[in-house]
């Protein structure tokens, strides 16, 4: 059996995450979109209960096309207030709208969602060094950074401690402890899509 880090605990959906998404860099706009709308969900949450709900997420939000759910109004909102496959919050709800709508104004006026965040790392993956899960920071100056801008724009839900959490699962920062498996075939992947 491989070592892996110990978060994902004995859950197979949990470990398959790990073993799979987390960590591997994403450079994708939509993409990008998704993982920030449900890790704002995640809020007050664990990210299990939103990896469980993660494919109703994908329904009920028009497989997170921005540009869809930039048009919602009030009779989505109560649409998704009703759907009991996702974590029924308003606020959370019309972050993600509001999150879509900014999207959309970056997409049009700038050089695109994608490379305005991955410009936060200088465009490449960092590979962190850490032996046990106690050396993981929970946010750093760039997710500060990130967060501040992110609010700055109108996006939500988006604290500095989100925002780390968000960077280490799009592959931002390879958090991978060094006695994980995964740590080394991470870091093998961390090339910007332009390489």
């Amino acid at each position: 059996m491989p070592h892996r880090c110990p978060w994902p605990g004995e859950d197979p959906l949990y470990i398959a995450y790990h073993d799979t998404d987390w960590g591997v860099p994403e450079y994708d706009d939509r993409a990008l979109y998704e993982k920030l709308v449900l890790d704002g969900f995640q809020a007050g949450l664990s990210w299990i209960t939103i990896l469980r709900k993660r494919e109703n997420f994908r329904e009920a939000f028009d497989r997170f096309d921005p540009q869809a759910i930039a048009r919602y109004g009030e009779a989505d909102i109560d649409r998704l207030l009703a759907n009991s496959g996702i974590v029924r919050s308003r606020a959370k709800i019309e972050a993600a709208i509001q999150g879509a709508r900014v999207w959309c104004d970056i997409q049009d006026s700038s050089r695109g969602f994608s490379q305005r965040l991955w410009d936060f790392v200088d465009g490449a993956p960092a590979t962190h060094h850490y032996a046990s899960m106690a050396e993981v920071p929970a946010q750093t100056p760039t997710s500060q950074a990130m967060s501040k801008e992110l609010k700055s724009l109108g996006f939500k839900f988006c604290g500095p401690v989100i925002v780390y959490a968000f960077m280490q699962a799009v592959g931002m920062v390879n958090d991978h402890l060094t006695g994980c498996f995964r740590h080394e075939e991470v870091a093998r992947l961390n090339t910007p899509a332009s390489a």
